[in-house]
């Protein structure tokens, strides 16, 4: 049997556990302290705005320094409209990657590709704006605008969704370029939570005659489902706070015309980038600082319902499969 350790080796120990226990609370309670504080100073900052147009703000398209009249409806509406573009093709997208990668590839491409698709994670998000500015709005305007609007021009609803100048930029771009740019976390994350599925579970599933789609979707998602709509909720915080991509090619127009898909728009972030240095205190900064308020606000119910939404599916995590 073993001696015991010395008292003042024991005391130590203590010690050092004490200090490592009140180094990891205040840094819990520093995060709790900086998240308060940006949410004080977004509220000070705002409160001329908020005292000025109050809930009007969210129903008054007019953004005009000159007279100093503002509402928030025209920059809102690009935000939520370009991340829900931008989800619905990086989800799909997302989910045939992973599901190669984890399921189809030969070994050999595994490696390799999946160190590429992380590799996209890590370009700047400026080169993406400059090259769907240069590069993928002219082929967007030539080969996919101009044909969708010959193809349902005078179609009620869709000749409207597709109606406006085919020039490359706007919600639909802006989109397209956000999924390019959170498809890599989305693809990661479900990655990951597909590979920690037992093969236990997959192997009695393929030995009871399941094809490939059938054990993904019987097998792998019920079990991995919380991991996936967190992988996907990633993605929509990081679209959400994009700024110089969706800078370079939503238009930066702060008119609402139409629900076409190619009319220049705005979106909360790239009015910040674009006007914030420029505006004179007052009325214009407060209203600026406004808008990050609803943004900081709409990313917080987000996470807040994503995370009721996962605490919910973790109670039966793989009770399916």
């Amino acid at each position: 049997m073993s001696a015991p350790p010395p008292a003042g080796r024991a005391r130590t120990g203590a010690l050092i556990d004490r200090v490592f226990g009140w180094t990891a609370r205040a840094a819990a309670l520093l995060t709790l302290a900086l998240l308060l504080g940006i949410l004080v100073s977004l509220f000070i900052g705002a409160r001329p705005a908020i005292e000025k147009f109050g809930l009007g703000f969210f129903t008054s398209t007019v953004w005009d320094p000159v007279s100093e009249k503002f509402g928030g409806v025209v920059m809102i509406y690009g935000t939520l409209a370009t991340s829900l573009i931008a989800l619905l093709i990086a989800v799909p997208v997302s989910f045939g990657i992973a599901l190669f990668l984890t399921e189809l590839s030969p070994a050999w491409l595994k490696r390799p590709l999946g160190i590429a698709i992380e590799l996209l994670a890590a370009v700047p998000s400026i080169v993406y704006g400059m090259w769907g500015l240069m590069v993928f709005g002219p082929i967007l305007a030539t080969y996919v605008q101009q044909p969708l609007q010959a193809l349902f021009s005078g179609v009620p609803v869709l000749g409207a969704l597709f109606s406006g100048p085919p020039v490359g930029i706007g919600l639909l771009s802006a989109g397209i370029i956000l999924a390019i740019m959170i498809i890599p976390f989305i693809a990661a994350v479900m990655r990951d939570v597909f590979e920690v599925t037992p093969p236990m579970l997959k192997e009695s599933a393929y030995g009871l005659g399941s094809t490939t789609w059938e054990v993904v979707l019987r097998v792998v998602l019920p079990y991995t489902k919380t991991g996936v709509i967190g992988g996907i909720m990633l993605g929509l915080g990081r679209a959400l706070g994009e700024t110089m991509a969706v800078t370079f090619v939503i238009g930066n127009f702060n008119q609402l015309d139409s629900i076409s898909l190619f009319q220049p728009a705005n979106s909360i972030t790239s009015a910040l980038a674009n006007e914030f240095a420029e505006a004179q205190s007052g009325l214009h900064a407060a209203s600026l600082i406004y808008l990050g308020l609803v943004l900081f606000f709409i990313t917080f119910v987000v996470l807040a319902l994503s995370k009721l939404l996962l605490m919910r599916l973790r109670r039966n995590e793989g009770t399916r499969s």
